[in-house]
């Protein structure tokens, strides 16, 4: 509300009319971003399971969809993997559910080896 006092606006009410614009703008500001920001990352994780599809036998998909519920971190580096390696043609695709169950024993043993034990 603005206060007129003589017929003016006083200019305390324009200023604080303009903060109110230029958060406004601000705050839209930030919302397209975030929207662009998060088509973005759904144009990208749509295209990583496009190559998923291509390089993975159902089964194996679901295997990686299954392990995304206990260790999604863990499933996400995997799936980067995966694409890497099949990009780079040292995949053999498509990738069963049976070799990719073995490419997860040798990450398992590899990350048991790493551990450090105090005594």
């Amino acid at each position: 509300m603005r206060s007129i006092r003589g017929g003016q606006v006083s200019e305390e009410d324009e200023e604080m009319e303009e903060l109110r614009r230029r958060r406004l703008l601000e705050l839209q500001q930030r919302l397209a971003q975030e929207q662009q920001r998060i088509q973005v990352q759904q144009q990208i994780e749509m295209q990583k399971q496009a190559i998923l599809r291509r390089i993975l036998t159902p089964e194996a998909r679901q295997r990686i969809t299954n392990l995304k519920m206990v260790r999604p971190e863990f499933a996400a580096q995997l799936e980067l993997q995966l694409i890497q390696l099949a990009q780079q043609g040292r995949l053999n695709t498509p990738v069963t559910d049976e070799q990719l169950r073995e490419i997860l024993a040798r990450l398992q043993s590899r990350r048991r080896e790493i551990r450090i034990r105090r005594v």
